[in-house]
């Protein structure tokens, strides 16, 4: 079972233009202001100034979410977590702002209105957390 990382960037929340930019830089695995602002305007139905690409990909880099590297004229920026990190990042956080709460009433009224396959995957969550900390008790 993955776990969460052990880097997290320093803020989880993202703008959609943000998100947007993420997932270009997550596909291409390194990218310039150019090769990302070249993949947006591949729409034609989209216009975006280079400079908002890099004022955003400036703004990622502040979150935490992308480091950037000069490579010999240029800069060039690269994620420092993956999508499937950033997943689990943000499905946790989720999770915490759902448990915070506090109130168990509250849980269980939700949870009593799951239907069957949502019922059916947190039962297969919870046999992989008790998995998880057996495996652990046994190292």
């Amino acid at each position: 079972m993955p776990s969460l990382p052990d880097f997290r960037p320093k803020q989880l929340s993202l703008g959609p233009l943000e998100f947007e930019i993420l997932n270009l830089i997550w596909d291409l695995g390194t990218a310039t202001v150019k090769q990302v602002h070249d993949q947006i305007l591949a729409n034609p139905d989209r216009e975006l100034a280079y400079t908002s690409v890099t004022t955003v990909l400036n703004r990622l880099t502040k979150k935490g979410w992308l480091a950037c590297d000069k490579q010999n004229r240029s800069f060039v920026w690269r994620p420092l977590v993956s999508r499937e990190q950033a997943n689990s990042l943000w499905a946790y956080d989720q999770l915490q702002q759902f448990l915070a709460v506090g109130n168990p009433d509250t849980v269980a009224a939700f949870a009593d209105h799951l239907d069957q396959a949502s019922v059916e995957q947190i039962e297969a969550i919870a046999d992989k957390i008790r998995a998880a900390r057996k495996a652990r008790e046994e190292q």
